[in-house]
């Protein structure tokens, strides 16, 4: 099958090209690029000599349509909500890594997106891309939503949790941390070398566009509203994503007895790796791969709930999802292409 990557020169469209290239069902047709147009992906990213040799090409939908048989938008957000539309109107399935179609209600998107918002009735259209939660849901979509990277960490944290009514919802606080490449290639002030090295700190504090999303969720799964807290922090790494998740219990639980409910809601999930009681995963141990892994505690003095939830925010994150979702999409065995072992050390 011909897949095509617009906003190929980001690190998510970089991670696409490496995940595709050993992808056994997929050619690689074309690579698109609005702002190195006309450059070769090798001058972008030298480490894809002998790998890749396409030359980057301007998004222009009306050459690009008939050209390959899904695309995937490793675009920033606010790009993609202005080209998808022409590919779902021919039914030609899209996978979106921004986040332009994951917020339902077009008045969510602008107040925390600061842009005006994809048609709704594409909205509508669009399907939340988190196989361990909407599986069924995704093996017919033409667009899938491609979820957040906190999100991804948090919700496969929070599920097993939410489908059982064992949460207070309004107590739910995530304390996030990300790796660099969460804020994209673009240079700026907050990810200048010399303001992240040796340094960890918090930021969009109470305002992060990822907390309407992770809400939007919960509330489709449980059918209530809730209203989270989620604090995020920048730290000096690459790679990676631990969320560590807080919740007030709706009932008296054990740590052993939340694990066994952790095992049994997620045995036939191969992506989602559970730790022993009193073990904890770290961002390390999930490196350029798929896997969330995730470690839980009770304390029964407080009757609160830890949850450690880890990815890598390039992978399962963003590219390493994306890929799971064609797989759901084309029905192939969702792992192909997928099953790296984790980098380490």
């Amino acid at each position: 099958m011909k897949v095509g990557i617009i906003g190929a020169n980001g690190y998510s469209g970089a991670e696409l090209i490496r995940i595709l290239k050993q992808h056994p069902e997929v050619e690689l047709s074309f690579l698109a690029s609005h702002s190195t147009s006309g450059t070769l992906i090798t001058e972008q990213y030298p480490h894809l000599e002998g790998v890749s040799e396409c030359r980057l090409e301007e998004i222009n939908v009306d050459d690009i349509l008939g050209r390959a048989d899904l695309f995937f938008f490793a675009t920033p957000s606010g790009v993609a909500k202005n080209h998808v539309h022409r590919f779902v109107d021919e039914e030609i399935p899209c996978i979106d890594l921004s986040g332009d179609h994951r917020l339902k209600d077009s008045r969510l998107y602008g107040k925390w997106y600061k842009y005006s918002s994809a048609p709704t009735s594409v909205l509508q259209k669009s399907t939340y891309g988190l196989p361990e939660l909407f599986r069924e849901d995704i093996k017919n979509a033409t667009l899938i939503a491609n979820p957040g990277c906190y999100p991804t960490a948090t919700l496969i944290g929070l599920a097993p949790l939410l489908k059982n009514n064992l949460v207070h919802l309004n107590s739910i606080i995530i304390d996030g941390k990300s790796g660099v490449t969460g804020a994209g290639r673009k240079a700026s002030m907050g990810t200048h070398y010399c303001e992240v090295n040796e340094n960890v700190k918090a930021y969009k504090l109470g305002n992060h566009q990822h907390i309407p999303e992770m809400e939007q969720v919960i509330q489709t799964y449980t059918n209530s509203d809730a209203t989270i807290t989620f604090t995020p922090h920048l730290v000096p790494m690459s790679r990676g994503i631990m969320c560590t998740i807080y919740c007030d219990l709706a009932q008296s639980l054990s740590t052993k007895d939340a694990l066994e409910l952790y095992h049994e809601f997620y045995r036939k999930e191969y992506f989602v790796r559970i730790r022993q009681e009193n073990q904890w995963p770290a961002t390390k141990e999930v490196y350029s791969s798929n896997y969330c892994d995730l470690g839980i505690a009770v304390d029964e003095r407080t009757n609160r709930i830890t949850i450690v939830s880890v990815i890598d925010n390039v992978m399962k994150g963003a590219s390493g999802q994306a890929v799971q979702n064609m797989n759901i999409i084309k029905g192939w065995n969702e792992q192909t292409g997928l099953k790296f072992t984790p980098v380490y050390p």
